[in-house]
């Protein structure tokens, strides 16, 4: 096991997500930060960095989106 939970590539994670849009792959084994929502069950690191990749397309927070939309 590594000794950083967020390096551990044998670790379980979940992915986050917060208010502005922006995500965390999160090691399962801690408990989420306020602020932050679950927005996918534990998997691998890899299987929660493919989500992360296939859903945060816009690297963007939210409310720089909405000001430049106008």
């Amino acid at each position: 096991m590594a000794t950083n939970p967020f390096e551990d590539s044998q670790g379980r994670y979940v992915v986050l997500a917060n208010e502005e849009g922006q995500y965390s792959l999160w090691p399962a084994r801690i408990q989420q930060p306020a602020g932050w929502e679950l927005v996918k069950d534990e998997g691998s690191k890899q299987e929660c960095g493919e989500y992360i990749e296939a859903n945060w397309t816009d690297m963007r927070p939210r409310s720089v989106v909405a000001a430049m939309s106008g």
